[in-house]
């Protein structure tokens, strides 16, 4: 059932729950010239759910932030997927990667909503979207990807930990990881060892940026969402 905002605009449910024995402090970033959402971040404790209305043609992505805390001068920071913004709204400020994306666009091309989750950007959290109506697939990174994480692209906390674990493009910025430059075209830019230890973990996921063919999802426009982190 879709919810009225105001007069002419229609809004969808979007429902976050944090199964992590850990807290989860969700970002959310409108894309595509759509409006910031009401909530653009907040504290999800373990085992909580949160509901947010989302435009029904809007866009963007949720992720989730960890190991997050108010230091003396009042700044909130996360050890990974910290959006910079000093609190613990995001205000328009995406996720600083490595970080596992859920990415919406809602009433696309042929009345379809399409969604994914993406490891391009690194992992951080496992995470799964779920359409709520009718039979469309629920699309997932449900392993761990920091537990077998190379060590050049790990990124560790303080207590030497692994945290997140970055992308090849990130972590070693060479145009045949980026699919950058001479590299920018599918057929130029395959799969490579550093983007098939994500694929391998989470085979439904993005794990460069060329990954299409199995890692996008459709459902028709109009129905609900829930994003689990820790599927």
């Amino acid at each position: 059932m879709m919810n009225l905002i105001h007069a002419g605009t229609y809004s969808i449910s979007v429902t976050l729950k944090n199964n992590c024995p850990y807290t989860i402090w969700p970002g959310t970033l409108s894309g595509g010239g759509t409006p910031q959402l009401s909530s653009t971040g907040f504290e999800l404790a373990s085992q909580a759910s949160n509901t947010i209305e989302v435009p029904s043609t809007w866009s963007g992505r949720f992720w989730g932030r960890t190991q997050c805390s108010t230091d003396t001068n009042g700044k909130f920071k996360c050890s990974s997927g910290d959006c910079a913004s000093g609190q613990i709204s995001c205000n328009g400020a995406g996720g600083i990667p490595p970080v596992s994306l859920v990415e919406i666009t809602l009433s696309g091309a042929d009345g379809k909503d399409f969604y994914d989750v993406s490891l391009v950007d690194g992992f951080n959290v496992p995470v799964s979207i779920k359409p709520l109506a009718g039979s469309c697939h629920i699309t997932s990174c449900p392993n761990d990807v920091n537990k077998i994480c190379p060590q050049d692209l790990a990124l560790k906390g303080s207590d030497g930990s692994v945290i997140a674990c970055k992308s090849a493009c990130l972590a070693l910025n060479q145009p045949q990881y980026c699919c950058s430059g001479s590299f920018n075209t599918p057929d130029k830019c395959p799969p490579t060892n550093y983007s098939k230890i994500f694929k391998d973990q989470c085979p439904q996921a993005y794990s460069y940026a060329f990954d299409d063919k199995s890692s996008i999802f459709t459902c028709p426009s109009g129905g609900n969402y829930e994003i689990t982190f820790c599927p």
